[in-house]
Parts: structure tokens; C-alpha cells; sequence
């Protein structure tokens, strides 16, 4: 999708190889507040920052926001560690800093996403399907939707989101695309070296609402034409109520 000149830059955030920009239609840009940024690294020992989370937050008119993208730790089986990696996250990252916080009387201290009206929250979260990948081919080969149903029944994140063990209060849109990790690269075969990753929905999008019904999904899908990387793209446009704000 392009933006075209409509859109200017609003912030643009980096922590290592984490990179986050939020864009805004020029004529918008006179109604948000100041701009604030922060970022969490969750691998201490490493010398180039590939895990960890950027945050950018700002007012719009009278509703906060706040955009985090992250990046947990690989591997098949460490829910634990990707877990740690959501709970320093939200214990860490440093944000409001000067703009209101807008429910500064229910927000947790130990949750940043309890200070904003509307939270998004995407990234590499590289929770997997636990299971092995012969199942998964099988799966993958019917091509229909009751199969993809039965495909999220071993995501790890899915499981988490309904224990509530971690992303609390976070929902995120019906999946009705295939596994985005991992892919061989140029080309549609998932992963075929000597490892034979299962396939699986690293690449997440999830919300978080203050105000019932103030975000509406319009549409989660991925990017199934972009092979430059072992990834797929993934994106969801959500039309999201804002409210007024308050003359000083």
C-alpha cells in the first residue's frame, strides 16, 4: 500500500534492527499531542539488539495511543522465555512521560498498556505451533478454512490469549490466512533445509481497547506476494472511534 502525499511522518523509533514509524494524514497532524518514544531490550548479552520492544505513544484529539512492536525469543518450546520477554515489556517500557495519562486512576505501574485509550501491539512474537510437522503439511494440503481452524489449535499465543497468561486484555482478529514462518526464501515451499521448521504464526497483530467497541477489525491478512524474507508480512486495518478532547 502507498501512502502517498497525504501522509507525513509522525515519529520514527529504532532499537537495533527494531525499527517502528507511525505515519498520519497531514491535515491530522495539528490534533496530536507531543510524541514520545521508548524501548526495552530483553537480550542483554547481545552486541547487536535483535530482541526486545520500541514504543511510541501520543494524544489524538482526546483518545491516547500507544503502538509497541516486538521482537521474543526463537526457538521451538520457549514459551517461557517469550513470556518473560512480554512481562518486561510491559514492566519496563517507560511511557507517558510528559503527555497525560489518560486513566492515570485504574492504570497499573506495572503495565505500560494500562495508561493509553487504544494499545496495538505487533511484531515478531515467534510463538509457535506446538506440534510436529508432518501434522501440519497435512493440514496445509486441504487448503480450506475448517483446516486452519484446526491448525490454531497448537498455536502457543492462541492458548496464552485465552489463559490469559499474557497479552491481558488483548484480542486479536480471526486468523483466515496460512502460517507466515517459515519460508524458504523467493518462493511459496516452507521451510525445507535439514531443520524442517513446522510452519507456524510468528508474526502477530493484537489490540487493546479502554472503551468497549472503540476498535473495529476490518480486515488481518498477510502479505502472501512479498518472498523477500522467511517471513510473511502481516497487516489489519481497524477503524478505531475517537474521542474529543478538552480545552485547556
Amino acid at each position: 500500500m502507498i501512502l502517498g502525499p497525504y501522509f507525513v511522518l509522525l515519529c520514527s523509533a529504532s532499537h537495533g534492527v527494531l525499527q517502528l514509524s507511525v505515519f498520519i494524514r497531514r491535515d491530522l497532524i495539528w490534533f496530536c499531542s507531543e510524541v514520545e518514544q521508548a524501548y526495552v531490550t530483553t537480550r542483554i548479552i547481545s552486541q547487536v539488539k535483535t530482541k526486545g520492544a520500541v514504543g511510541i505513544s501520543f494524544t489524538f484529539f482526546g483518545t491516547s495511543f500507544l503502538f509497541i512492536t516486538s521482537h521474543f525469543t526463537s526457538g521451538p518450546g520457549k514459551v517461557f522465555e517469550r513470556t518473560l520477554d512480554y512481562t518486561k515489556t510491559i514492566e519496563s517500557l517507560g511511557l507517558p512521560r510528559i503527555i497525560p495519562n489518560t486513566n492515570k486512576y485504574r492504570s497499573n505501574p506495572n503495565d505500560v498498556t494500562s495508561r493509553f485509550d487504544n494499545v496495538f501491539w505487533f511484531g515478531d512474537f515467534n510463538f509457535r505451533l506446538d506440534v510436529k510437522r508432518a501434522v501440519i503439511d497435512e493440514l496445509l494440503d486441504s487448503n480450506s478454512q475448517d483446516n486452519l481452524c484446526s491448525i490454531l489449535h497448537y498455536d502457543e499465543l492462541t492458548r496464552k490469549l485465552q489463559e490469559g497468561s499474557v497479552f491481558k486484555g488483548f484480542k486479536e482478529a480471526e486468523i483466515c490466512f496460512p502460517p507466515t514462518y517459515k519460508f524458504d526464501v523467493g518462493c511459496d515451499v516452507y521451510d525445507s533445509s535439514s531443520k524442517k521448521r513446522t510452519p507456524s504464526y510468528t508474526d502477530r497483530i493484537i489490540y487493546k481497547n479502554r472503551h468497549k467497541d472503540d476498535i473495529l477489525v476490518v480486515k488481518y491478512g498477510s502479505c502472501s506476494s512479498i518472498k523477500t524474507s522467511d517471513h510473511r508480512p502481516v497487516y489489519c486495518f481497524y477503524q478505531v472511534k475517537i474521542r474529543p478532547g478538552k480545552d485547556k
